[in-house]
Parts: C-alpha cells; sequence; structure tokens
C-alpha cells in the first residue's frame, strides 16, 4: 500500500500521466523521488524525476500544452525538463522526464554511452543503489498506482543499507563517480554499505580519475552540507577514495596533534566539519549575536573546516620544552587549499574564501591579553566581509573534552562578538577606511598622485585601526605634522 504523504504528489501528476496513459505509454515516478517520499515525512523541496518507455520526441509531444516550459539540452541523453506551476502551491515546479535507459562508461570515457530500453526493471538495474532503485507506476491498469521495486529498496531502506542493484563492481563500472555518491547516502540516511561494496570501492578506487573535476567537486559539495557528514568523510578515507582527489585528508590521519591530545588532526578536522551548523542551528542565546551568527555561508564555512588544518602534515616539527610542532600551519594550509580547490575547479570566489578563512583561522588566538579598540578593527579589517565565516570557524575549531577550557573560549568570542557589535554601531566597522581619500590628500597637500599618496593613506590607516575616528580638523592635522616630516 502506498503510504498517504504520496498523495499530494500522485495528485500533482494525474494529469500527466493521462496523458502518458492515453498514447499507449508508461510514465514512472522514480529514484531519489521515491526514495525521500519514502524516508521523509511528506517533504516536497525536490525535483520531480519520471521515467518513460516513451523517446524524447514523444515525451515533447506529451509535454505540449501541459507544462509551462520545456527544455531539451539532455534530450540525447533521453532527459526533457519541463517547468509548471503548481495549481495547489502557486509555485514552479521542476520535472525531468527520461526514456528508460542502461547507461555505461568505457574504461577511459568520462561520459556515459545510452542506449535506451523498453522495460523499467531494466533502467532500474542501471541505477546507484538499491534505494534509488524503487519506482511508482502512474500509468497502470490499477487505481492505486503500484511499487516497482525489483531490488528490495524500500527494505535497504528500512534496515539502513547501502547496496546496489547489480554487482557494485558493474554499478561503479558504469559511473566510477558512484563510489563517491556512496560516501553521501552512508552521512545522509545513516547507511550502512555492504562488505562487498566496501570491497569494490578500494578495489576500484582509482577509476575515479577518468570522472571529471567538476562532478566530484559537486559530489563533495553535496557531502559536505548534510546534516551529519562525517562517516561520509571517513568513508572516503578508509576506501582509499580520498587519496585520488583530496590526497591531504587522510595525510592529517598520520598526524598527532598535542592541541587536541585526544584526536589525530583527521580527527579533529571531521569533528570541527560537524561543529559547523546551518545558519538557524549555530546562533545562540542574545538577538545581536544570534542575527550576527545568521550571516555567514554553511557550505563555505564548512569546506574552510575541512581545509583548515592540512598544513599541519608538512609544517610539523619539534621543539624542547613545547613538544610538537606546527608552525605557520595557517600559512601553508591556506596555499595548499587555494591549489587543491582550484584542481577541483571550484570558483575563484569559493577558492579565494576558503584559503582566506584557512589564513586567518588562528587570528583569534593571537589576541590572548583582552580585545582593544585597535585589536577588533585590525580583526574586523583583515575578515572583511568573511567576519561570520571566521567567527564560526573559530568557534566551532574548539573540539577539546574539558568542559571549563571550552566554556573559556566561548567567553572570549563572546566579548569579541560584543566589541564588534559596539565598535561597528560607533563607527560603521564593516566599512571600515581612511577618514580622508586620496583625492581629499592630494588636494589638501597640494601634491601629485604616485607613491607619496600611498604613503599617506597607509599612514592614515593605521590612525584609524590604533585610533578610530578623530573628525576631520584632527586627521589633517596629523597628516600635515607626518608630510613635514618627509621634508
Amino acid at each position: 500500500m502506498i503510504p498517504e504523504r504520496f498523495a499530494p504528489v500522485l495528485r500533482e501528476l494525474a494529469p500527466l500521466a493521462e496523458r502518458f496513459a492515453t498514447s499507449g505509454h508508461q510514465l514512472h515516478l522514480v529514484g531519489g523521488t521515491v526514495r525521500d517520499l519514502l524516508h521523509a515525512d511528506g517533504r516536497r523541496d525536490f525535483d520531480l524525476d519520471l521515467t518513460t518507455d516513451a523517446r524524447p520526441p514523444q515525451i515533447k509531444a506529451r509535454l505540449d500544452g501541459w507544462a509551462d516550459a520545456v527544455w531539451t539540452q539532455g534530450e540525447r541523453f533521453g532527459t526533457i525538463g519541463a517547468r509548471r506551476r503548481d495549481p495547489e502551491s502557486g509555485e514552479d515546479r521542476i520535472y525531468e522526464i527520461t526514456t528508460f535507459r542502461a547507461e555505461a562508461y568505457t574504461d577511459d570515457s568520462r561520459k556515459p554511452h545510452v542506449v535506451f530500453a523498453d522495460e523499467i526493471e531494466a533502467d532500474l538495474s542501471r541505477r546507484d543503489f538499491t534505494v534509488n532503485a524503487m519506482a511508482l507506476e502512474l500509468t497502470g491498469d490499477d487505481a492505486s498506482p503500484a511499487l516497482v521495486d525489483p531490488f528490495d529498496g524500500a527494505g535497504d531502506l528500512a534496515r539502513r543499507v547501502l547496496r546496489t542493484p547489480l554487482g557494485p563492481e558493474v554499478s561503479f563500472s558504469d559511473d566510477p563517480l558512484r563510489m563517491l555518491r556512496a560516501a553521501r547516502f552512508v552521512a545522509r540516511y545513516g547507511l550502512e554499505p555492504t562488505p562487498a561494496l566496501v570491497a569494490a570501492v578500494e578495489s576500484m578506487a582509482s577509476r575515479l580519475e577518468i570522472v571529471s573535476a567538476e562532478r566530484i567537486r559537486d559530489e563533495l559539495d553535496k557531502l559536505i552540507v548534510v546534516d551529519h557528514p562525517g562517516p561520509g568523510l571517513w568513508f572516503l578515507v578508509d576506501t582509499g577514495l580520498a587519496d585520488q582527489f583530496l590526497p591531504e585528508l587522510p595525510n592529517m590521519r598520520l598526524e598527532h596533534d598535542p592541541i587536541h591530545r585526544h584526536k589525530d588532526v583527521l580527527s579533529h578536522s571531521i569533528a570541527v566539519v560537524e561543529n559547523v551548523r546551518p545558519p538557524d542551528e549555530q546562533g545562540r542565546e542574545g538577538e545581536g549575536v544570534q542575527a550576527a551568527r545568521r550571516a555567514y555561508d554553511f557550505r563555505v564555512t564548512r569546506l574552510a573546516a575541512l581545509f583548515h588544518d592540512i598544513g599541519k602534515p608538512r609544517t610539523r616539527g619539534y621543539q624542547p620544552g613545547k613538544g610538537t610542532t606546527f608552525h605557520h600551519h595557517d600559512a601553508v594550509g591556506a596555499r595548499m587549499a587555494r591549489k587543491r580547490m582550484a584542481a577541483l575547479r571550484y570558483s575563484n570566489d569559493d577558492v579565494r574564501d576558503v584559503s582566506e578563512l584557512v589564513a586567518l583561522h588562528l587570528r583569534f588566538h593571537t589576541y590572548s591579553m583582552g580585545w582593544s579598540d585597535s585589536a577588533v578593527r585590525r580583526y574586523v579589517r583583515d575578515a572583511g566581509d568573511l567576519l561570520g565565516e571566521l567567527n564560526v570557524l573559530t568557534r566551532c575549531d574548539c573540539t577539546t573534552r574539558n568542559a571549563k577550557k571550552a566554556a573559556r573560549l566561548s567567553r572570549r568570542m563572546d566579548e569579541l562578538e560584543a566589541r564588534i557589535e559596539e565598535l561597528a554601531a560607533a563607527e560603521e566597522l564593516a566599512a571600515l577606511r581612511p577618514e580622508m581619500d586620496g583625492n581629499a590628500v592630494i588636494e589638501h597637500l597640494g601634491i601629485a598622485p604616485g607613491r607619496t599618496v600611498g604613503e599617506a593613506m597607509r599612514f592614515l590607516m593605521e590612525i584609524r585601526l590604533e585610533e578610530g575616528l578623530l573628525g576631520d580638523d584632527e586627521i589633517r592635522s596629523r597628516l600635515d605634522d607626518w608630510y613635514a616630516t618627509r621634508a
């Protein structure tokens, strides 16, 4: 029996299903949509994936007059996209309808070779995992749609088992990215991979080299934002997958971190990733602090947490009386993060933001004697538009089991955020800049554009950082005194 929570989706799809049925074609709700409807309690914030025995020209004919828009970029792979306004919610919905197919990669190909099929079972057998190899037939003879589940995906979802419809070697040969996708399913749904699946990943990990960096990047992004990505990250390391595209991750496993004595660097880093919660969860009591805490990019902060200590293996040293050290691992790690993210084809903005957060992640700890106005200004100036991300990363970098130490760090961060708010209200801290711009300096001193103007601007910026806003008369007097010493 189909659960009641399927009812809204079935009502939504009924007119489309009738169009296919009257033309003699099958239409099935398929894959992740079925999985999430079985797993979640009525969640509807996903696109609808459908599959059919109709070929692309026939699909387009069935959509004519029903969809508000149709696109055909995926037509050669059998996929037609459509958009239609949902009459119940009034919101636009996206649909993808794909002809039954079987696809496989050749040994050295990054793109699938697509073969269309006529039976739903053939299509489902080529899906990545059994929990995705389920379909709901919408055009059958019975009044109630039937669940097509030839590989017991519903049972695996209930038992929390991750396995492939056919042998894992077959599935991963069809698309090696599925090995990486397994990590996300381990983390997102709490599924336990079968020994056969794990063994196949371990033996076939090198085949990931034929997958484009862009697809790997997108799958890593999907993993990093699930609720608890830790089990998936450990799966990448334990199976050898990380060695293929993110070798810095397993390299951290060998490094003992004396600061976090109960964890090696990798364990600590994964714990920090888990500590970073979505903005609506990260806030605490206090409207000002909580509001500031919401203003950060969750995905970027999670990536920065993953990369923040990757410089430690390269900077590991020993100092008598202090033991193991990792001097400058922040700067080294920033360069490593920049290089690795560029190789994974992350955007320039992502590369810049994550590497900058890695470079700044220790900045908070340099102010051990309290937060003067000058220190706060410099911290805010250096963080720039990453202030929210940096504050969250700093808080989450505390993974100590020592409750007193954790509470002490939290109090210090509270103090810093309170000081930032105070100064921001008084000095427009977010737009930190000298009180005079370059044109005003040129006019006041009567000089031409050149090196002296740049030096004057740096002098004025130091005053801004150290002393705040002085007022027009005072700042011009200071500039005059500075310029006179150069004569």
